[in-house]
């Protein structure tokens, strides 16, 4: 009995282990990276030139890191479920978050977008009324890179092989 127990377990830990495993590289889906080579001041500029268009949380130089308010918004129809069922709405939300590195005779560039949709799940129980994650919008994706592209260029900067 206190084997089965043990096996029992075992399997609860491994599937909560694989779902948590999962649920970090989907968080991370979407992002974009490229490195220049450029000093780290000229990239982080560059960057943070971009960011501005944006309403910023939080911005840290030393730590290459800034991160967008929670901005929302009329999202994309996206129905769900097996039936293509219409959800309750289309209310999104959605922030940037940049991170500047430097790697040795370069410096890299992420940035990722986490976007989020509102009560997009049928139910009666709380689990449907809350903020869902939904594939990052690729148009946004690219309008980012593409200023900092520009902006990097302007500068004399080229991307790194």
């Amino acid at each position: 009995m206190k084997a089965c127990m043990s096996h029992h377990r075992l399997k609860l830990l491994t599937l909560a282990f694989s779902l948590l495993t999962l649920s970090a590289c989907a968080s991370w889906s979407g992002g974009r990276d490229s490195s220049f080579t450029c000093s780290y001041d000229t990239v982080w500029e560059a960057v943070a030139d971009t960011m501005t268009g944006f309403s910023i949380s939080s911005q840290d130089k030393d730590s290459g890191s800034i991160e967008t308010v929670w901005l929302e918004m009329e999202g994309k129809n996206r129905p769900y479920g097996l039936f293509g069922r219409e959800g309750f709405g289309n209310r999104e939300r959605a922030r940037l978050t940049a991170s500047v590195k430097k790697i040795n005779s370069h410096t890299s560039v992420s940035v990722l977008e986490t976007r989020q949709r509102w009560h997009a799940r049928g139910g009666a129980s709380s689990q449907a009324a809350k903020w869902w994650s939904v594939d990052p919008s690729e148009e946004m994706m690219d309008e980012v890179m593409g200023k900092i592209y520009v902006r990097l260029k302007e500068k004399g900067c080229e991307t790194a092989p």
